[in-house]
């Protein structure tokens, strides 16, 4: 992709307020007529959303948007329907055994509101505040419960496939563990074992890093620099690893750009969260220093990786190595062609790999200043001031193009937010417009909430105001000063 340089935030202010004033009436639509006993939903055909049976995996982002967009623009309405969609939708994912989702489902909703509350948005008692956390405790234990054992004696979540499955998605889900741990909670095991839970997002977090990403280092024939394996499938019988897989991906040796966007996303902000944790915490596991050069390996390498192999708007389509680009001559120096007879392009993945990018470049520039970062693997890099801004202008390149036609859904008519987003290729499962060859037109839930991640994420800093994070403030006193809503 092209990065502009010259971009400042001020430079999609307009565009952002035109993203906000386009959702409200849409969310508040979706809301006041979806029926949930259709179960979730995902993604839109002609227009209108639908459910596609696998897992409720988006529920959290129906409940979680109307909650974003009372962030950015203090509508008190959404905030009462993001609430209330939470008491009366999202206790079964609390306790939620069978999937990898933790982080979307009950982040996006639970955390959203814990996070609206102690930052003084909205007027909760300290017993709405409680149960918030007594949910975003439980949902990390029974997350880092779904545990699978490597013959190193280390381990993984793993994903809904089962026990020999470790998702790159599952990295954002790493989240539910680490804001349980900020919480004082843990897991009990058998005979009353306290199980850490910021020891198993570690473990995690080192695993996907090791069988999920490649680092350039001959692993295999396909080993380039900061490409992505969707899935990494172990023989549990004696815990080693096998192979890489997929399954939204072209193939174990092309990388699904959505998975790609899912690591940068999930290793920036996790950066962020044990940025403000002591260093003794990470004693027992290795040792700050240890841990935290391994997550900045990953995210710089797969950043570069976005930034290579994308358009140059910053719109990657949806696999780098869907079979029909090779009848596509030089896709990467234009910009993403929608309407092509090849390949379709995702916005969700951009969505997602653009608020990673400006966490990261965020995340650089303030912690690191000059200094090189880089562990054992690297070789001599720029200074990370340097290397911070080209990521964050990176993050600006995408969002310009995504705040705007033709990836701003402006049709009232057409229930989504960010058009032209991918679900499942291989499985055929994305509208085909009569008359076109690729899925083009259409939105997804995901692709939605994490356009208003994107959104609210960037307001922020126009409006002088904290960026808004995951982990949020810690629990206020009794004196905390908040706004009288509701």
């Amino acid at each position: 992709m092209k990065i502009d340089m010259s971009l400042s935030v001020r430079t999609i202010r307009e565009p952002l307020s035109r993203f906000f004033a386009m959702a409200g009436p849409k969310i508040a639509r979706l809301h006041s007529t979806w029926d949930p006993a259709k179960g979730a939903p995902v993604f839109t055909v002609r227009g209108r959303y639908t459910t596609r049976g696998w897992t409720e995996w988006t529920q959290g982002f129906v409940g979680g948007l109307p909650i974003l967009q009372f962030d950015a623009t203090g509508d008190e309405r959404f905030w009462r329907i993001g609430r209330e969609y939470t008491f009366h939708h999202m206790a079964s994912h609390v306790s939620h055994t069978g999937v990898h989702d933790h982080g979307f489902n009950n982040v996006s909703t639970y955390g959203n509101l814990r996070r609206l509350a102690l930052e003084g948005r909205v007027s909760e008692s300290a017993d709405a505040i409680a149960f918030y956390e007594l949910a975003l405790k439980v949902s990390g234990a029974v997350q880092a419960s779904r545990w699978s054992r490597l013959a190193d004696g280390t381990g993984f979540i793993h994903s809904f496939n089962g026990p020999h499955s470790l998702f790159s998605d599952t990295i954002r889900s790493c989240r539910s563990l680490i804001v349980a741990h900020q919480l004082g909670h843990c897991l009990m095991g058998e005979h009353d074992a306290r199980i850490s839970l910021l020891d198993r997002a570690i473990q995690h977090i080192r695993n996907t890093s090791r069988y999920n990403v490649y680092f350039g280092e001959g692993r295999d024939a396909y080993d380039v620099r900061g490409r992505v394996a969707h899935e990494s499938i172990f023989n549990m019988t004696d815990g080693r690893y096998r192979c890489p897989s997929t399954q939204q991906g072209y193939s174990p040796f092309s990388t699904w750009t959505r998975g790609l966007a899912w690591i940068i996303l999930g290793y920036a902000e996790e950066l962020e969260a044990f940025a403000t944790l002591d260093d003794s915490e990470f004693e027992p596991f290795g040792g700050r220093k240890d841990i935290e050069s391994l997550m900045l390996e990953t995210a710089a390498a797969t950043a570069d990786f976005y930034i290579a192999n994308t358009p140059s708007d910053g719109i990657p389509y949806w696999d780098t190595g869907a079979p029909g680009l090779a009848n596509m001559p030089r896709h990467l120096e234009k910009p993403a062609q929608i309407d092509n007879p090849c390949e379709p392009v995702d916005s969700s993945a951009a969505a997602i790999a653009a608020q990673g990018l400006l966490r990261l470049g965020r995340y650089l520039e303030e912690k690191y200043g000059g200094t090189s970062f880089r562990g054992k693997r690297s070789s001599p890099v720029p200074p990370q001031e340097k290397r911070g801004r080209k990521y964050w202008q990176a993050g600006l390149t995408v969002a310009k193009t995504l705040f705007a036609l033709p990836y701003l859904s402006e049709n009232p008519k057409h229930q989504g937010l960010l058009l032209h987003s991918v679900y499942h290729r291989p499985n055929g499962w994305d509208y085909i417009p009569p008359g076109k060859h690729v899925p083009q037109g259409e939105s997804s839930m995901w692709g939605d909430y994490h356009a208003m991640e994107l959104a609210v994420y960037l307001k922020r800093g126009l409006d002088g105001k904290p960026f808004p994070n995951f982990f949020g403030p810690s629990t206020p006193d009794a004196n905390h000063p908040r706004a009288q809503v509701g």
